[in-house]
C-alpha cells in the first residue's frame, strides 16, 4: 500500500509548533494597532491648543476639542498604547522571520508570498472562518500541518489564490473587497470573470459561493460569485487552521474545509468535462493523496460508518471508486 505522508522530523515539527504562537501574538498586536486612530496631534489654533485626531499623514482630520485634563490624559494613553503595541508587533514579528526563515532549509510545507499577504489580511479583520475559507491548491500545505507530515505526490504550487464565501449572517460592508484593495490597491475586477479579480502583477484572487451563503454577500463585494451547487460539500465537517510559513520570510494563518471533503470534492473536479483539462490531472493526484493522507494519518478526520452515510449522492461514486482502488491496493 501506498505511503501517503512522509512524518516530519522532530526538528520540523519544532519549528512548526513554535511558529504558531509567534505569529497569533504578531496578528494580535497588528489588531490592536489598527483599532487605534491613525495618529492623536496636538494642534494649535487661534493662539488656542486643540487635540486633532488624525486620518492621514498630513494631520488632517477632526478636533476633539481645546485641550483640558481629560484630552492630556487621553493623548497620554494613547501614545502610551501605540507604542507598546508597535514594540509587541516589532518582536513579535522578529520572531516569526526566525523562524520562517528556517522553511527553506528545514524543506518546510510554505505558502506563496502573495496567498500570505492576503491572508494576513484576512485574518487581522477576522475575515478567515467567519466570512471566507481558502479553497484552492494554497490548502495543500495546511493539510500536510494536519498530517503532521508532507503529503507526498500531492502538487501544491499555485500562481493564484481560490475562496469560498462561508459567512452565515449577511455583512453589512464589502469586507473582502476592502482587505484586497488594503493588500493592493491595483487590484481590479476582472470584467470578462467577475467572480475574480487581478493586480498589476496578474496575480489571481477568484471567490466561489455555495447557494446557501450567497444572500450573505454584501451588494457591494467583489469579485461578485456565481453560485455553485457543489461549495455546498466545502461547508460541512472541522475546518483545518493552520499557521504556514511562506517564501517571503513571512508568515500567515489558513483556514481550509475538512479534508476528507475537499478531497472528494477535487476527485469529482477532475470528472468534469467542463474543467480546464490542464488542470484535471492535478485535481485528481490531489483529491487522492489527500484522502490517502487522511486514512493513513488523521485519525481525528475519520472515514467511518457516520462519514460515509453523510456523503451526497453526487459524491457517492468518487467515494466508492476511491474507496474500491484502496482494497484493491490492499489484497
Amino acid at each position: 500500500m501506498a505511503e501517503w505522508v512522509r512524518r516530519f522530523t522532530d526538528e520540523q515539527a519544532r519549528a512548526l509548533v513554535n511558529l504558531r504562537p509567534r505569529y497569533e501574538a504578531l496578528i494580535e498586536a497588528e489588531a490592536a494597532l489598527a483599532a487605534l486612530p491613525y495618529n492623536l496631534v496636538r494642534k494649535t489654533v487661534g493662539g488656542r491648543e486643540y487635540l486633532y485626531e488624525a486620518i492621514d499623514r498630513l494631520n488632517n482630520g477632526k478636533s476633539l476639542g481645546p485641550m483640558r485634563p481629560e484630552l492630556e490624559q487621553k493623548l497620554a494613553d494613547y501614545r502610551s498604547t501605540k507604542a507598546d503595541q508597535q514594540g509587541r508587533r516589532a518582536t513579535a514579528s522578529q520572531l516569526v522571520q526566525e523562524i520562517a526563515r528556517l522553511a527553506q532549509p528545514l524543506r518546510l510545507p510554505v505558502l506563496s508570498s502573495g496567498a500570505g499577504e492576503i491572508l494576513r489580511e484576512l485574518d487581522r479583520r477576522g475575515l478567515l472562518g467567519e466570512a471566507v475559507l481558502v479553497v484552492g491548491t494554497s490548502c495543500i500545505p495546511a493539510y500536510s500541518l494536519e498530517a503532521g507530515g508532507l503529503i507526498t505526490e500531492a502538487p501544491a504550487e499555485t500562481e493564484d489564490f481560490d475562496l469560498t464565501w462561508v459567512a452565515e449572517a449577511a455583512r453589512e460592508d464589502a469586507a473582502l473587497w476592502a482587505a484586497l484593495k488594503a493588500v493592493d490597491p491595483t487590484f481590479t475586477v476582472n470584467t470578462e470573470r467577475p467572480f475574480q479579480a487581478r493586480n498589476r502583477r496578474a496575480y489571481e484572487v477568484e471567490l466561489l459561493v455555495a447557494p446557501s451563503r450567497e444572500k450573505t454577500l454584501h451588494s457591494g463585494e467583489r469579485p461578485r460569485p456565481v453560485p455553485m451547487p457543489e461549495q455546498e460539500w466545502l461547508l460541512p465537517g472541522r475546518w483545518v487552521d493552520q499557521v504556514l510559513p511562506c517564501r517571503d520570510g513571512t508568515a500567515a494563518r489558513l483556514i481550509a474545509p475538512d479534508p476528507r471533503w475537499f478531497a472528494l470534492h477535487k476527485i469529482w473536479m477532475a470528472d468534469q468535462p467542463s474543467r480546464n483539462t490542464l488542470k484535471r490531472d492535478k485535481d485528481r493526484k490531489q483529491g487522492i493523496a489527500l484522502l490517502g493522507a487522511v486514512a493513513e494519518a488523521m485519525p481525528h478526520y475519520p472515514l467511518d460508518e457516520a462519514f460515509v452515510a453523510s456523503i451526497p449522492p453526487g459524491l457517492a461514486a468518487v467515494w466508492r471508486s476511491w474507496r474500491d482502488s484502496c482494497q484493491r491496493g490492499a489484497s
